[in-house]
């Protein structure tokens, strides 16, 4: 996988069909990190998706813990309203994460504050909260596979 996208505790079936899409596209790996605020047989879920789930790679997590358990050596970058640093600041490289947390609350404090420069944010207007998940997630996974001459996607 030239790319990783975690999804921590998504809330809106929707978005994560929309993101499922986006991997599904780009050969990136999709991590599901539960608890999730829907069932994966959710048809908006899988409205969403599309015809494309069989062709995601998809990872389901009982935890953050089991997460990173599962992949102790990962290179993440966790995206939040809350760094200080733009996501194309960065030179990604193949296998890195990207961490994304629930709609309405982003990422905790906890996952946050050890993570230190690896906090990225999207540039937006002043007095505004935050953009769409699915838009965010296919906004950085298309800057990192753009630093890596898209790996396997077609011209």
């Amino acid at each position: 996988m030239p790319i990783h996208v975690v999804l921590y505790q998504p809330e809106i079936p929707h978005n994560t069909g929309n993101i499922a899409r986006t991997c599904a596209a780009t050969g990136a790996m999709l991590h599901l990190v539960y608890p999730l605020g829907f069932t994966l047989d959710e048809k908006h879920l899988k409205r969403a998706g599309l015809d494309y789930w069989n062709e995601v790679n998809i990872q389901e997590h009982g935890s953050w813990t089991a997460f990173q358990e599962a992949y102790p050596d990962a290179n993440c970058y966790y995206l939040s309203t809350k760094g200080h640093r733009r996501y194309t600041g960065v030179k990604y490289q193949p296998d890195d994460f990207l961490v994304f947390g629930p709609e309405t609350r982003g990422l905790p404090a906890d996952i946050l504050e050890p993570a230190g420069a690896r906090v990225l944010r999207v540039p937006m207007r002043l007095g505004l909260r935050s953009l769409n998940l699915a838009n965010t997630v296919a906004l950085v996974l298309y800057e990192a596979l753009r630093q890596l001459d898209f790996p396997g996607l077609t011209p």
